[in-house]
């Protein structure tokens, strides 16, 4: 029952971080905040129940995109994979407000998102069963808010003011913390350079080996000209021998 008391440990960190989230307020250009951790809560809670303690590595996401994890409450969460490979099922529920041009419709959701489409089916091809992946790596988003403009464009975290990020990132180390302690992972790795950053700064102190990888994002010149045997390589000089 280790499994099922990790995944439980994992969504109570989660809804604590949701929680002081949400009350949270974001000026323009940001005109609308998603917390799928709060209206995507049930798939949240059975991706935690995927856990296995002590991974090789915990890869560390930046935040939601608007047809990944803003749909299935999953980190890089392309619905086809979340839905068919990942398996999960849960009811997903609707921010409030809703963006006009970013609907959300959960596993129903047709978009599919780049980033996400990359990780998890590299997964599945390297990996072969969920089971075997979640064995070695557990993903997780430094922060589960996804922020938008009022066009629809996605605004990365990094991009808010000095005073709005101290107010995200002071909840967002500390609930990283607690992830870490809980899960006892070999090491973290920043899916990108923004999520190694933060990682850097939020488990100063602890005695964890810290590295990163290629972002798999489409906006990544680099990353479009194959994200996976790039990511492999990056990830095997880190020490982490893959199947």
């Amino acid at each position: 029952m280790v499994g099922c008391a990790l995944g439980e440990g994992l969504a109570s960190i989660q809804d604590q971080l949701s929680a002081e989230l949400a009350v949270l307020r974001f000026e323009e250009p940001v005109t609308h905040a998603y917390l799928p951790t709060d209206y995507a809560r049930d798939l949240c809670h059975a991706f935690a129940a995927r856990a296995h303690p002590e991974p090789e590595a915990l890869l560390l996401g930046m935040n939601p995109g608007p047809w990944g994890m803003a749909q299935t409450g999953v980190p890089f969460g392309e619905v086809a994979a979340v839905r068919d490979w990942l398996g999960l099922r849960g009811e997903v529920g609707k921010p409030n407000p809703e963006h006009p041009k970013r609907p959300v419709e959960g596993l129903a959701c047709t978009r599919s998102e780049v980033s996400g489409r990359r990780l998890w089916g590299w997964a599945e091809e390297r990996f072969g069963s969920p089971e075997r992946f979640f064995a070695t790596f557990f993903v997780h988003n430094y922060c589960p808010l996804a922020f938008l403009e009022e066009s629809g464009r996605n605004r990365t975290p990094d991009k808010l003011p000095a005073s709005e990020r101290q107010a995200l990132e002071t909840p967002c180390d500390r609930a990283l913390r607690e992830v870490v302690e809980l899960l006892r992972p070999k090491r973290v790795i920043g899916i990108g350079k923004y999520a190694e950053k933060q990682a850097r700064r939020a488990l100063d102190g602890m005695t964890i080996e810290i590295g990163t990888i290629l972002h798999p994002s489409p906006a990544s010149p680099i990353a479009n000209r194959g994200w996976a045997p790039q990511a492999e390589a990056q990830l095997e000089a880190l020490g982490i021998a893959l199947p």
